[in-house]
């Protein structure tokens, strides 16, 4: 088992990366939390990792609860909440006790945002079973639900008490998924590190293959480089923006589409978007921008959508959660491995990027 701590003073947590869930129920054990757990996942989850885990949690003395979730984006909001709730007071559930969070980055978000309003926060574990929560959402303790058809506007910053990975979770995933998550595991390498964005092309026919050591590297790489950056700036006051390279336009195409894509897809669209948005304010030549274009095709990730609307789009980015005074602030490539972070007010600059991303 590979150990990694995020180190936030009380709120630190470990970060267990291993290839089953043989060791799932004495590193619970090691947290010394109440003996009530409440496992929160979804339909499709639940049918291949619930029992498992279950029976890994009752083997070492737990109490251990179930919960599931329609899946789905279209899923996330307060109503999903409150049927957690429903069930945290039926089986009265006290600040001891834990909400276990098994499944991608929907399940995880609303279980993270139960545990941290159900009596002002209980213990929290976070157990992603797809490549994009392992390598992102995961970790960092941003939780939260869609309203009304905007992502993530209600929310807290809630640290999990231990994020436990097997990596082999992500077989049972379509193709298409796995792809997705990459998104968010090669974004890491585009805004802090050069060489992990090589090793990842370079490495997509074994990512594809679930050669094990390679997920693995993925997994502690991912968990160094987010975790780093949210041990600096922890509620995104600054430093920790620069995660969300991609998802200024990103979330906004995906909201527009109705979250017909996958939210990997979309942050793809957004690096493409964003390097053709510094390649316009000169920071970054054609090369690099087609050069990323290649890397993200490599992975099966689109980097444009034919038909966008333009105009949905942009006027949904102003619903980005980075918006301040009516300005769009922007993560933007510098190169491959650095970003910078710029306001931009030039409205028909962005729609020019977005109308070269509907072609």
């Amino acid at each position: 088992m590979i150990r990694h701590m995020v180190n936030l003073k009380e709120r630190s947590y470990p970060i267990c990366i291993t290839t089953s869930f043989d060791d799932f129920g004495k590193t619970f054990l090691s947290l010394r939390t109440g003996k009530k757990l409440l496992i929160v996942t979804d339909e499709n989850v639940d049918k291949y990792y619930s029992d498992i885990c279950s029976k890994e949690l009752e083997n070492n003395g737990f109490e251990v609860s179930r919960h599931v979730l329609a899946p789905g984006e279209q899923h996330k909001n307060l109503e999903a909440v409150y049927g957690i709730y429903q069930q945290l007071v039926e089986y009265k559930f006290d600040r001891t006790d834990t909400l276990v969070a098994l499944g991608g980055g929907v399940v995880g978000d609303i279980t993270g945002f139960a545990a941290a309003t159900y009596m002002r926060g209980i213990n929290f574990v976070q157990v992603p079973t797809t490549l994009l929560s392992q390598a992102d959402s995961s970790v960092g303790g941003k939780t939260g639900v869609d309203f009304n058809g905007h992502k993530n506007v209600i929310g807290a910053f809630y640290q999990p008490k231990l994020v436990f990975i097997n990596v082999n979770t992500i077989k049972t995933l379509p193709k298409r998924e796995v792809s997705a998550g990459l998104a968010e595991v090669i974004k890491h390498g585009l805004i802090l590190d050069e060489e992990y964005c090589y090793y990842i092309n370079e490495n997509a026919e074994k990512i594809f293959n679930y050669d094990e050591n390679v997920l693995q590297y993925l997994a502690k790489k991912n968990c160094a480089i987010k975790g780093s950056v949210v041990e600096e700036d922890e509620k995104e006051n600054e430093l920790r923006a620069i995660l969300n390279f991609g998802h200024t336009i990103g979330h906004a195409v995906e909201t527009v589409q109705n979250f017909s894509l996958l939210h990997g897809e979309c942050v793809s669209i957004g690096i493409a978007g964003a390097f053709r948005l510094s390649l316009y304010l000169g920071a970054v030549n054609e090369a690099a921008v087609e050069n990323v274009k290649k890397m993200l095709l490599k992975l099966e990730l689109p980097v444009s959508l034919p038909g966008l609307d333009v105009e949905k789009v942009y006027s949904h980015i102003f619903y980005d959660k980075k918006v301040k005074d009516n300005k769009l602030k922007f993560v933007l490539p510098r190169r491959i491995g650095e970003v910078f972070q710029c306001n931009i007010e030039d409205s028909e600059l962005i729609k020019k990027v977005l109308f070269d991303l509907s072609k």
